[in-house]
């Protein structure tokens, strides 16, 4: 967003806080349920990495890497310790955490605290940990500790252009694709056009919330195999019929308040009560739930909040101002959550409102949805009610 400068009248930027973020340092370890995050130490972690990540059969974990595969335990111990010793290259080994035996490595890099942008790469995943829950676990302890502890605003991945896995990595974790810059570097003689990556810190509530659900112990079957995708959980967009909608960010509290409001005007008269969805500020429900938006030109035309629960999908709320009521777009937002469960692999979608709003019940049993429940509340009466969708699996 920008704003105008009052002199010249010319678009500039918004005031930002411009205190500087924190470098990260050799004291602080990056605890997870699977694995530890730690400073490089060459001493403890140089014999298992290189055995973990060299042999003829390996030489392609190096294929997209700056250095190459090392011909000896020496020459990676000398690398290692020019890493320890860096900064900005910024390397942490990632240790199993049952075992403590080093599995990988990551870095911050490209340091910038006075604008508050740090960057991931220099990824190494040797076949232990690889496709293991603990190389996402990884990925969210250091986003975690970038935007939450050492304070950045921006958070960076590059990688060749060519690197498909890393590509879908970085959209699977929750960056957004910015651009590819062209012909960006040599590396290891051989020119580089850069994919380049980023998430923001007003994006991070949605992205952790989406880590934290599919590393909760309840994502994972008996075989250890994940229910949800977390792919699909960081989906940057819905489809919803014509629409397109969007994830709403902390800048969006103000016009989803203004939305909310003029939305539950007439059902708050029916009710004689607040609705519950307005006792919640704006910025709570994009900073828990799943906080979907549908544009216009005019602006703000619907939400759709969701919230992904252990064996169901809750709509937690369906709003649509009132010019664009009875023009289909509650059923396009209604359908768009049906949708979302199936992605999410759920197969049962629950709702509740107001027994009092008898349309509301109404419309919602003309899609399908049947009544579950009534729950006695001290100041109304609410109506839960569930439908079930075709899901494609977890």
């Amino acid at each position: 967003m920008s704003v105008e400068d009052p002199a010249t009248g010319l678009p500039i930027g918004e005031p930002v806080d411009t205190a500087p973020a924190h470098r990260p340092d050799r004291s602080t370890a990056l605890d997870g349920t699977h694995v530890r995050l730690v400073p490089i130490d060459p001493a403890a972690h140089a014999e298992a990495l290189f055995a973990n990540a060299h042999g003829p059969e390996r030489d392609a974990l190096w294929l997209y890497l700056g250095t190459p595969p090392f011909a000896d335990l020496d020459a990676f111990r000398s690398h290692l310790e020019r890493s320890a010793a860096s900064d900005d290259p910024f390397m942490y080994a990632i240790l199993d955490r049952a075992t403590g035996e080093p599995v990988g490595h990551a870095t911050y890099l490209r340091i910038e605290p006075a604008h508050r942008v740090i960057e991931v790469g220099n990824i190494l995943y040797t076949p232990k940990l690889q496709r293991r829950t603990g190389a996402t676990e990884a990925m969210y302890l250091m986003a975690r500790h970038a935007f939450e502890t050492l304070g950045y605003r921006r958070y960076e991945w590059k990688c060749n252009a060519l690197n498909a896995p890393s590509r879908r990595a970085a959209l699977r974790y929750g960056f957004a694709y910015e651009g590819t810059f062209r012909q960006h570097m040599i590396v290891k003689g051989r020119s580089r056009d850069t994919a380049w990556f980023a998430m923001l810190a007003q994006d991070w509530p949605a992205r952790k919330r989406a880590f934290e659900r599919w590393l909760a112990p309840g994502n994972f079957d008996a075989a250890g195999h994940p229910k949800m995708s977390l792919a699909a959980l960081n989906a940057p967009e819905l489809p919803a019929g014509p629409h397109r909608l969007r994830r709403a960010v902390a800048s969006d509290a103000p016009a989803l308040a203004a939305l909310m409001e003029r939305s539950w005007a007439e059902n708050q008269a029916i009710l004689g009560v607040k609705p519950i969805p307005l006792m919640t500020p704006a910025s709570d429900i994009i900073a828990s739930y799943e906080t979907w938006l549908a544009d216009e030109a005019e602006g703000l035309a619907g939400t759709l909040v969701l919230e992904p629960r252990v064996d169901d999908l809750l709509i937690w709320n369906v709003s649509v101002d009132a010019p664009q009521q009875c023009t289909g777009l509650g059923r396009a937002l209604l359908a768009a959550a049906e949708s979302r469960a199936v992605d999410l692999g759920y197969s049962t979608v629950r709702l509740y409102t107001g027994e009092k709003l008898t349309r509301n019940v109404d419309w919602y049993a003309r899609s399908g949805y049947a009544i579950e429940r009534t729950e006695r509340m001290p100041d109304r009466t609410a109506v839960h009610m569930v439908k079930t969708v075709d899901s494609r699996g977890r």
